[in-house]
Formats: C-alpha cells, structure tokens, sequence
C-alpha cells in the first residue's frame, strides 16, 4: 500500500490537533473562563503552526504523496487537491493574520511565556489590520467546516468505499 512517509504523517497528526484545538480556542474563547490564558496559549499555537507549516511545505517539495486510487472519480480527486490547497492557504494566512492583529495591540507577543516574538510594524485603524481582523475571523469558521468536511470525506472512503486512503495517512 503506497503511505505517505513517516515524517509527513507526524506532520499531519500534530498538526491536526494543534489546529482544532486552536479553532476552538479561538473561536470559543469568549465562552471560557477568564483567568485561563486562552489568547496567548492561541497565539503560541498559532505560530506554532506557521512554522511546522514552513517545515512541512518544505518537505512536501522533496517527497511527493502517495497517489490516489485509480478509480477514484476525477472530480473526486480535484476536490482532494483543492481542499489540501486551501489547507495550506489558511496553515499561513491564519497565523499571518493573527500575527498582523496582534501587532496593533498592547500586549507583548510571546511564544508559551518563553521568549517574544517580533510585532509588525502596524497600528489599530490600519486597514491591513481590519483586513487581517476580519479575514481571521471568517477564515476560522471556513476551516472548521472543512475540516469537518475532510474527516467526513476520510471516513467515507475508509467505511463505505472501503479503499486505502485513510490508511495512506495512518
């Protein structure tokens, strides 16, 4: 059975979990409890996630994926490219736009209390920053759909169509 390697489905895995946990960070973090350090924990993540971005797009130029199932529907197959890519759009545009909005702010920037990290030279009213705050925001919920969407297609395939392209990434 073709697999993708071992590197780029440790990529994939913590970068899964770290995403969803930052979805839901970020798009609850109103609903939880106030004295957790939920936005700075977010924004750990966050560019945390740019820079694994960084490492696997770097690996993914060396090492290419395991092909698709020949029989797999050829519309089927441009919807699995497309959603990678749009995955790789907002694995770099979310940070870049949390990063952006942070910038204006007040509070330091830092990575899990360990060090700063640089801020943008950019203030509150800019409209690279509204630009950046809105595109966050619908950016998230867009993610958090297809992700589901994703799970939803990966279980498809592996319990109804019964191929191997869940395993491909197990």
């Amino acid at each position: 059975m073709d697999r993708y390697t071992s590197v780029a489905r440790a990529l994939h895995w913590i970068m899964a979990v770290l995403i969803i946990v930052n979805l839901v960070l970020g798009i609850g973090h109103d609903a939880l409890p106030k004295d957790w350090a939920v936005m700075p924990v977010h924004k750990s993540i966050g560019l945390t996630v740019l820079a694994l971005t960084l490492v696997r797009l770097a690996w993914r130029l060396g090492h290419r994926p395991p092909p698709l199932p020949a029989p797999m529907p050829g519309w089927e197959k441009a919807a699995a490219h497309a959603t990678h890519f749009v995955f790789y759009a907002f694995m770099i545009l979310m940070p870049l736009t949390g990063w952006i909005m942070t910038s204006a702010g007040t509070r330091p920037l830092n990575w899990f209390f360990l060090f700063d990290v640089p801020k943008f030279a950019v203030a509150k009213g800019d409209i690279l920053v509204d630009i950046s705050g809105e595109g966050h925001e619908l950016m998230g919920f867009a993610w958090a759909a297809l992700i589901i969407l994703h799970i939803a297609a990966a279980l498809r395939h592996h319990i109804m169509l019964k191929d191997n392209v869940l395993q491909r990434m197990m």
